[in-house]
């Protein structure tokens, strides 16, 4: 039986893990097209910004806390099977403050702070922390197991992954989703297309969901060790801002962060911010600097922007046939609006995905 032709639009860690699992299934010939490629640190290319790691936001029972619940084995085992993937366990703490409950963070991080989050069966080591325990201001936590992903190593090893199982990787940019059909490697048009462009799903025309909109993160990425990924549910600073601290893998330094700043799309760092951030981060963690310094005592990396795809009705996972240019309909199936949660939910909602992918080259195309 001859493979079908797909062509995979979007290079971020959505884009790349669908990628990977179709060719590593034998059954496609898969071409991944994309403006922007890993090794491109862009504010329209939102991968590489990321934390990024495994902190459940998704409430219980929705798709997002399945595709969540979904992802960790295969996490899980990377970090245990194979280090060249970039990914490492963290012991990792998260601190409840009352008072945030009803900000834009406790709302986020609602799920993440319950004692009885569905996710205390799925990582290991979960524990509702002492209240001896807590650092000062704080109301409530937990620790668990977690992981944190070197996004430099990871999202390079996705694609040589994929070449192993005969991806193809291709420069492009694509106006309408459909001329993504037109890129595939074989020169012939290709069977489907899979929607992976984040953001970029808000200005793609035959897309345009305009439930797309930006969350602008901002880090300052340090040497220094922290010996644990921690987090809280806001900060005095402002509702829209947060602590979370997580050393990435192989040697990708720490992440310091930050704030959820909805609707913003600044790519430049603020100043005033990045202080704000460091500030907080020694403060809950003062393990990070030498006994008696303060922020002086980072060794800092670099800042960074990212812009996350957040979406209005969460992540969305659908089939549809649009009409492109020339009046023909392409099979097109959507994995867009993952917001700050990407990585944690790439996996299982790759398998989501694929079950789409599969049922709609069984269909005719309709309009």
């Amino acid at each position: 039986m001859s493979k079908q032709n797909i062509t995979v639009l979007g290079a971020g860690v959505i884009g790349l893990t669908t990628a990977l699992v179709l060719a590593r299934s034998g059954k496609y010939n898969v071409t991944v097209v994309a403006k922007h490629m890993p090794g491109d640190y862009d504010i329209e290319y939102a991968s590489p910004w990321a934390g990024a790691n495994y902190l459940p936001v998704g409430k219980e029972g929705s798709p997002s806390a399945e595709y969540e619940r979904n992802t960790w084995p295969e996490l899980a085992r990377l970090a245990k099977e194979l280090p060249e993937a970039g990914v490492h366990f963290q012991d990792t703490v998260v601190y409840r403050r009352a008072k945030d409950a009803d900000s834009p963070i406790g709302d986020w991080f609602r799920e993440l702070l319950r004692e009885d989050a569905w996710f205390s069966k799925v990582v290991p080591d979960f524990k509702i922390l002492d209240k001896k325990d807590l650092p000062e201001g704080m109301d409530g936590g937990t620790s668990f197991t977690s992981v944190c992903i070197n996004t430099a190593v990871y999202l390079p090893w996705l694609v040589s992954q994929g070449l192993k199982y005969g991806a193809v990787y291709k420069r492009g940019i694509v106006k309408h989703v459909t001329e993504a059909a037109s890129f595939h490697h074989t020169g012939k048009k290709a069977d489907l297309v899979v929607n992976c462009t984040g953001l970029s799903s808000l200005f793609l025309d035959g897309v345009k969901d305009e439930n797309m909109y930006p969350a602008r993160g901002q880090i300052v990425l340090v040497r220094n060790e922290p010996g644990v990924m921690a987090s809280t549910s806001g900060t005095d600073d402002g509702d829209d801002e947060v602590v979370y601290i997580m050393q990435r893998a192989a040697g990708g330094g720490t992440v310091l962060g930050g704030c959820l700043q909805a609707g913003s799309w600044e790519s430049q760092p603020d100043h005033g911010l990045a202080v704000r951030i460091m500030n907080r981060a020694v403060k809950l963690c003062p393990q990070l600097v030498p006994e008696g310094k303060g922020i002086e005592g980072l060794s800092i990396i670099r800042h960074g922007v990212g812009l996350r795809p957040m979406r209005k009705g969460g992540i969305r996972v659908e089939k549809e046939s649009i009409k492109g240019t020339d009046g023909t309909a392409v099979k097109v199936v959507h994995s867009i609006g993952h917001g700050g949660y990407g990585y944690q939910t790439s996996y299982g909602c790759t398998q989501a995905t694929v079950k789409l992918i599969e049922q709609a080259l069984q269909e005719k195309a309709k309009l």
